[in-house]
């Protein structure tokens, strides 16, 4: 139920989640203004009410006298119609002596607990099923013979105090809900223009071509312009990524142009001919020109797949020592044609790394291939286990230290003399990188100056033991 009701805030508009955020704290605002209200028209028409009380008990308390051996008063018309309103509440009054018994009233009423200084007290009580608001008097007489004390105890009915803290609440009411809908108003209206950065944004978002890459030129605010930031620097990447990308095709087309026309080429040349022996010489050049454009269109696919940001192979643990031992064996009659000393060294226990197996295949017939083709007749691929290494060593004609980083790029061969295509290192580039893997390429033998050789590692972070 809470992640349902997270997913429809989530959804909702930037400028109704600012209402929301905006018109609760408001709402709740105005409802604690109104409950105060309440509560000050309240003690509001209590205290002008218990003011009444307190005189109609004082103009009572003046006419007590004692008279017949007891106490006794004379109560005027006056006392009492000070506390009749238009409401017709009830009025109530009893004189009580220093021992708490009935002397004369119309009713008689509680008592309250004393307050300091013989204050007038003032209660709220039931008395015969009605709701009084209850005012008493503590005196004594003043007389030089006596001075006995007494108590007068006036009591009255809540509807005159009702309806005067109705028509105060009533009053606050219509000035707290006026303020309230002007700060509703400005709330919305400042909202809106507070949000009209974010909506020309938004148009200009919108009103761009979506084949343009080009930067946003838009005044804005600076939390927005740090936005406008962020999507120019992506568009600054997708512009490279672009870029990258036509390279990468028109290379691929030129790379795989000039193969496929040498093949149509050799195929009409050979046509043209009569003798068989010519016609074999034929296909035997068609033959290792397909071979070349079957492992170049077979390395672009790799290149692609690997540079899919949308692929994210799952990694499991492999065995170097296998590995390297499985590659070896697959290439190594393919090698020795060629006269090529291809072996393994690796040690006598596994060496487990988390990784994508097929990757690391990928990479390692690569590598192996790579140095095949650029002259080497000796190549080694050594396992090692502290730390994780994976590296293949040869003794063709190395590459020269400035060349070290170039030749990681697609396409870009460091000999021309050699028959690779300038894709075999970028791929290992490509599979160390997914990998978090250092590549490090340096000289095999670096005292032979002229066949120094070259030595690439691959080394795992330790995390992918």
């Amino acid at each position: 139920m809470i992640l349902s009701r997270r997913w429809r805030l989530s959804h909702l508009s930037l400028y109704r989640r600012l209402m929301i955020w905006l018109l609760c704290p408001l709402a709740l605002l105005v409802a604690i203004m109104l409950l105060q209200a309440w509560l000050a028209s309240r003690e509001a028409s209590d205290r002008a009410f218990d003011r009444l009380l307190d005189a109609a008990s004082l103009s009572i308390a003046e006419q007590v006298r004692w008279q017949q051996s007891r106490l006794w008063m004379d109560l005027p018309p006056s006392a009492l119609e000070m506390l009749a309103t238009d409401a017709e509440e009830r009025v109530f009054y009893a004189l009580y002596d220093a021992q708490g018994h009935f002397v004369t009233g119309n009713r008689s009423l509680p008592s309250l607990p004393a307050v300091a200084n013989d204050q007038m007290s003032y209660g709220d009580v039931m008395s015969h099923g009605m709701s009084l608001r209850l005012g008493v008097r503590r005196s004594r007489l003043e007389g030089w013979d006596r001075s006995d004390r007494f108590e007068v105890r006036v009591a009255q009915t809540r509807e005159g105090r009702q309806a005067l803290a109705n028509q105060l609440f009533l009053a606050s009411f219509i000035n707290i809900v006026i303020i309230a809908g002007l700060a509703m108003v400005v709330v919305l209206l400042s909202a809106r223009f507070a949000l009209e950065p974010l909506t020309r944004l938004r148009r200009a978002i919108r009103q761009r071509n979506p084949r343009t890459l080009a930067p946003l030129e838009l005044a804005l605010p600076r939390e927005l312009a740090e936005l406008r930031q962020a999507l120019n620097e992506l568009l600054a990447r997708m512009r490279r990524v672009r870029a990258n990308q036509e390279r990468f095709i028109g290379d691929a087309s030129h790379q795989l142009r000039t193969p496929l026309a040498g093949l149509s080429a050799r195929a009409e040349l050979a046509l043209r001919q009569t003798d068989p022996a010519i016609w074999r010489a034929g296909l035997v050049t068609l033959h290792g020109t397909a071979t070349k454009t079957a492992r170049l269109a077979g390395q672009l696919l790799s290149l692609t797949r690997l540079n899919n940001p949308e692929a994210t192979p799952a990694k499991h643990p492999v065995n170097l020592a296998a590995l390297a031992q499985r590659c070896v064996r697959e290439s190594f009659s393919r090698h020795h044609r060629r006269g090529v000393d291809l072996g393994v060294e690796i040690p006598d226990r596994p060496v487990m790394v988390s990784a994508t197996e097929w990757q690391l295949e990928e990479a390692l017939n690569n590598l192996i291939e790579n140095a095949s083709l650029y002259g080497a007749d000796q190549i080694t691929v050594q396992v090692i286990d502290a730390p994780a290494r994976l590296t293949v060593v040869d003794n063709g004609p190395g590459i020269p230290e400035s060349q070290r980083l170039l030749v990681l790029r697609p396409f870009h061969r460091g000999q021309e003399a050699g028959d690779g295509s300038g894709l075999g290192l970028a791929i290992v580039d490509s599979i160390a990188r997914a990998h978090d893997i250092r590549l490090n390429l340096h000289p095999a033998n670096p005292d032979h100056s002229e066949r120094p050789g070259l030595c690439i590692s691959l080394t795992f972070p330790a995390d992918a033991r």
